[in-house]
């Protein structure tokens, strides 16, 4: 077959454009830092590099949902040791109270006072929020556990008593893991709230013997025992939810690792492979000159 200039210059033109096909799409990965930049280039590492990057994003909505956790469990154990405060004040107060001997109307009646303010608190503590969420009103989270409107009769709700203040309310912090974050202490409170009456009332009256006090303040003993209880409860599950905040991370440093793997190049390797490129680029361009630059006149010579 007869071999013409014209055919020399196509093919040297058509090396010449693949050259430069190859040496951008090298500067193009060293510039992304990817392998590919579209699904045409490698439709199996984009196909592998999406799933990769949406078991990240899943790992990464579970940390969020950590953090709720931990929101909800820090804040539920902070309010009951508010509670164990004050049920500890008064434990004092209901002791003072029981020496009836030494008590004047005014000691009782400070008592009194005091009494309701604590009521008052523990009144708020039930209500205690994160975010706009109740953590204390099961899964009722958008309605407070001391409801403090008024009813037809002009008496105040107070405590709800309905089933769904007692519901449990999870989050998922893993494919098929849920955390426990509610705390039913509905009936604790309630129950010190009575307690807290009883106690007023007995200051205010007077009336009451030691025998009254003495068991009031075992009363308010096991209220303790139940704070502490239900406390525990707390820290068993923040003891799981760091373990659990542990696996994640370890889920996401493995996710994207293997998305690295997938995806991002190795900047040795491309840069090898560019100075290669541009070297055989100008082999073909030299030999190409060469090729192209004889004419008639050369001949003749």
């Amino acid at each position: 077959m007869r071999v013409t200039q014209s055919m020399l210059s196509q093919n040297m033109l058509r090396n010449l454009s693949s050259s430069y096909n190859n040496m951008g799409k090298l500067q193009e990965q060293l510039n992304t830092g990817k392998k590919v930049n579209r699904p045409s280039d490698n439709p199996v590492v984009v196909m592998k590099g999406m799933g990769y990057g949406m078991q990240v994003n899943k790992v990464e909505q579970y940390q969020k949902n950590m953090g709720e956790v931990n929101n909800w469990l820090d804040s539920s154990d902070d309010a009951l040791d508010g509670v164990g405060q004050v049920l500890h004040r008064m434990k004092e107060l209901a002791t003072n109270a029981a020496n009836t001997g030494a008590m004047t109307e005014t000691d009782r009646k400070a008592i009194e006072t005091e009494i309701g303010q604590l009521r008052e608190h523990l009144q708020d503590v039930a209500n205690t929020k994160v975010g706009d969420k109740h953590i204390f009103s099961g899964s009722m989270t958008d309605k407070p556990l001391y409801n403090k409107e008024k009813d037809k009769d002009g008496k105040i709700i107070g405590y709800e008593q309905g089933q769904s203040f007692k519901n449990n309310v999870e989050i998922e912090v893993f494919d098929g893991i849920n955390l426990r974050v509610s705390t039913d202490v509905s009936k604790m409170f309630q129950d010190i709230d009575k307690m807290l009456e009883e106690v007023k009332d007995f200051t205010a009256t007077g009336s009451s013997d030691k025998g009254s006090f003495s068991k009031m303040i075992g009363d308010i003993d096991s209220q303790l025992d139940v704070v502490l209880s239900k406390r525990a409860d707390i820290g068993a599950r923040s003891n799981r939810a760091e373990l659990m905040h542990n696996r994640l991370e370890m889920q996401e440093g493995a996710a994207k690792k293997q998305r690295s793997q997938n995806e991002d190049v190795d900047y040795e390797k491309t840069i090898t492979d560019l100075i290669t490129s541009e070297s055989i680029h100008r082999a073909t361009l030299s030999v190409g000159a060469r090729i192209m630059q004889p004419s008639l006149m050369d001949f003749l010579r």
